[in-house]
């Protein structure tokens, strides 16, 4: 599909709230968004960065930026609340703050272990339990940004395959849960996404960028744009029979399991 995908209108007159939104996966989103007519509202911590990615969007339609930590269910609860009073009520939600560094089991710490649960699963439980006041409903879609850690497990990724696990299964309580008040909930589990901070620590040479495009059956990397595509679908009416789903958009890797591409990373 051509860019033309977010030119159409579909989600004019919405709002969205994207959380972890000034960069990677979830700004193509939010840029994706914008472009579908949509209000979007992006959360993050670093205000600097934030107020950069929103002076892009803005270039494209309406947007702000909300600092906020995750973690922190008060500054979340006061982001919500903030955009709801500057456009309404939320159509839809993407959880998308996250947190990853390779380590083993043994050489990492506790400290470390508790800070991508606390960004991944206690984050993710944070947005969405703050935001469902404020969500339209009946009508929301909440989309949470899963992994492939989260049933491949891998090594150096302890932490990460525990996190996502939890952010899959609280996608599917929250899908049962919630879906009498006709809110849905959906995840989005990425492949290898170029251009991303992720990608970049994974294969930073081109020599290891070759190794793992020959582990994809597609033969190459996934765009911001192919992750933004998807999530615009589950926003959108089409999917509105759609809840509980885990989405895998990842170039078919996850047929081949994680050992190709633990070993295309030299784990």
């Amino acid at each position: 599909m051509a860019d033309g995908v977010f030119k159409d209108g579909l989600l004019a007159g919405k709002v969205a709230f994207i959380s972890g939104g000034s960069s990677g996966i979830n700004l193509g989103i939010a840029e994706g968004f914008v472009k579908a007519g949509a209000k979007v509202a992006i959360n993050g911590r670093n205000v600097e960065k934030l107020e950069a990615a929103v002076k892009g969007l803005q270039a494209h339609g309406t947007a702000m930026g909300v600092a906020a930590d995750v973690r922190d269910y008060a500054s979340v609860e006061a982001a919500m609340k903030t955009v709801h009073d500057a456009y309404g009520d939320i159509d839809v939600l993407v959880c998308g703050a996250a947190g990853n560094f390779p380590a083993p089991a043994l050489g990492m710490s506790s400290n470390g272990f508790k800070a991508v649960m606390d960004i991944d699963v206690l984050g993710t439980f944070n947005v969405s339990r703050a935001s469902f006041e404020h969500l339209r409903k009946p009508g929301a879609a909440v989309i949470n940004i899963s992994a492939p850690q989260a049933y491949l497990p891998m090594a150096m990724q302890a932490h990460v395959c525990a996190a996502k696990a939890g952010v899959d299964m609280l996608t599917r309580v929250l899908a049962i849960e919630w879906g009498g008040a006709g809110v849905r909930v959906n995840a989005i589990t990425p492949g290898p996404i170029d251009d991303t901070e992720g990608m970049r620590r994974l294969a930073p040479s081109a020599d290891s960028r070759e190794r793992i495009i020959q582990t994809l059956p597609l033969q190459r990397f996934g765009t911001t744009q192919d992750i933004a595509r998807l999530a615009l679908f589950l926003a959108s009416d089409a999917a509105s029979f759609i809840t509980g789903s885990i989405m895998v958009c990842d170039g078919g890797q996850s047929l081949l399991g994680g050992g190709a591409l633990m070993k295309a990373m030299g784990m």
